[in-house]
């Protein structure tokens, strides 16, 4: 559908082929991935893509940026409240945890970075239903929050439940745009699009 092949262009691998990507009013279509992360905007890969040898604590560490006095950002210390097990698991290497924690490390170190924006690519993705609903949790936290997060995501109730707009892709394109009471409302796209 061109999904996660949006995400991708957005942080810059690779750049799109056409078109333009501006970000706080800066094109950085042409800007490395690095740099692009440098601007805001913070990614959680599909896939979850931890390191596996290195443990929860460095894989967690490693995109942290370090924050203002009196900001209300993410560091350890925050990240570990609304995500205990991670602290439990904290010198465990990536490849001894499961498949949750393994997303939980990939959030978690997106979020230490101190998103202006957050891209979220399938973040429920092979996961247990218990799994799914700690991470739904942490999206409605992020949301109330005004965390600004794109997320790519196939499970409708969860999209309906955390997004204020929704897009449906086919083969590339935007088919729908609104908001998820008008996606809820619309038969033809969920019938079309959606197989329901």
């Amino acid at each position: 559908a061109g999904k996660t092949t949006t995400i991708r262009s957005i942080i810059g691998f690779p750049p799109p082929r056409a078109g333009k990507i501006v970000f706080n009013e800066r094109d950085i279509t042409r800007v490395s991935s690095d740099r692009i992360a440098r601007t805001g905007i913070g990614l959680v890969p599909q896939g979850r893509r931890i390191f596996p040898d290195l443990t929860v604590h460095e894989n967690l560490t490693l995109a942290a940026r370090m924050l203002r006095k009196n900001s209300d950002g993410w560091d350890l210390e925050r990240l570990y409240k609304e995500m205990p097990r991670l602290r439990e698991r904290e010198h465990h290497r990536g490849n001894q945890l499961s498949g949750g924690e393994q997303q939980m490390v990939a959030i978690g170190r997106a979020l230490m970075s101190n998103p202006e924006l957050l891209l979220m690519d399938e973040p429920t993705e092979g996961l247990a239903p218990l799994m799914v609903r700690e991470i739904a949790r942490l999206l409605v936290e992020l949301k109330q929050k005004r965390q600004s997060i794109l997320l790519v995501e196939q499970s409708l109730p969860l999209a309906l439940e955390v997004a204020d707009r929704i897009y449906v892709m086919s083969k590339g394109r935007i088919v729908f745009d609104g908001t998820p009471q008008a996606l809820f409302e619309n038969e033809d796209v969920k019938k079309q699009y959606l197989g329901l």
